[in-house]
């Protein structure tokens, strides 16, 4: 036994950081919980590689991962072009999925605020618009994937369709490969979006509908029930998602600094799941712990000065 220590504690020294502490709970400092949040969430480790790493008890480690608490989110109000989306955690189809719902600022590379939610919903959108509001923010644009509750909280405050977003909606429709030439030609339209001015594209857009009208509208009688359908209902459906967002698809060429596409948060959230993958056994609770630093930190490689901001 260590002089000074008191009988039957035991003293660790830490072989990353150097920090010697005891198997007692009022020597486990909020520091050293940091430390091994930050390489928990951070630096990829496991609660068994953490074991090794500090030569520790699991129940010591797993304490001080329980009991760290993140900071509150530090704001700067400022006029910004918010870029807003949710992305899913769990098995959708088993009714055990749940999600964050994230407003960015993209030119800043910023996320601002976020909520765990069971889905994305107007009032959640409508939250956060409120909530920036009374933060001090000034909401310039809205770039969304679609999701009418967006365009319903955000009312009066100019609205971008993002590109890849719709390209995708049409997408699902014709699939990337139309076995006709009207799919193609639609699949082609919706992919030149990222190239073409609104003009352009409404002209081939109307272009398109005249020329391929007679087809668009042909259809199929059953001959078990006498009823009838659309022959292309799929292509249909496609057309139709387009005229749904023609309207949205160009606002940023009123200003140049509207994001065209959700890319900022898009790329984040891949990043994110391929680290929360690393904890793919953590809790529901946990697992929102460990996003709510992700987020808070806006990265997942933050450097040194936003690690001591966010931990």
């Amino acid at each position: 036994m260590k002089k000074g220590l008191a009988k039957g504690v035991q003293s660790y020294v830490c072989k990353r950081c150097g920090r010697r502490f005891r198997a007692s709970r009022r020597t486990k400092t909020q520091s050293h919980s940091r430390e091994l949040w930050r390489d928990y969430v951070f630096r990829k480790q496991t609660v068994k590689q953490l074991v090794v790493s500090c030569v520790v008890d699991r129940r010591l480690v797993r304490r001080a991962l329980n009991t760290y608490e993140s900071p509150q989110k530090i704001h700067h109000p400022r006029f910004i072009h918010l870029v807003v989306d949710a992305t899913y955690f769990g098995e959708r189809n088993e009714g055990k999925s749940w999600c964050v719902v994230v407003a960015r600022d993209p030119a800043r590379q910023e996320n601002l605020l976020w909520s765990f939610e069971t889905t994305e919903t107007t009032s959640v959108y409508t939250w956060i618009r409120e909530t920036l509001e009374t933060l001090g923010y000034t909401i310039l644009s809205v770039t969304g994937d679609g999701f009418s509750g967006i365009k319903s909280a955000f009312g009066g405050i100019p609205y971008q369709m993002c590109h890849v977003h719709m390209e995708r909606l049409v997408t699902r429709k014709t699939t990337k490969n139309p076995q006709t030439e009207a799919g193609r030609v639609l699949l082609a339209l919706a992919r030149s979006l990222h190239t073409t001015d609104s003009h352009t594209f409404h002209r081939r857009l109307a272009q398109y509908i005249e020329h391929y009208r007679d087809f668009l509208n042909e259809k199929t009688t059953h001959l078990l029930t006498g009823e009838w359908s659309y022959s292309h209902e799929d292509l249909r459906g496609g057309l139709h998602r387009l005229l749904r967002h023609e309207r949205h698809l160009f606002t940023f060429e009123d200003n140049q600094n509207i994001p065209k596409t959700t890319n900022s948060l898009e790329g984040h959230f891949r990043h994110t799941k391929k680290l929360l993958h690393i904890h793919h056994g953590a809790s529901k609770l946990r697992a929102q712990k460990i996003l709510q630093t992700i987020l808070l930190a806006s990265t997942t490689a933050p450097n040194k000065k936003r690690l001591d901001e966010v931990l």
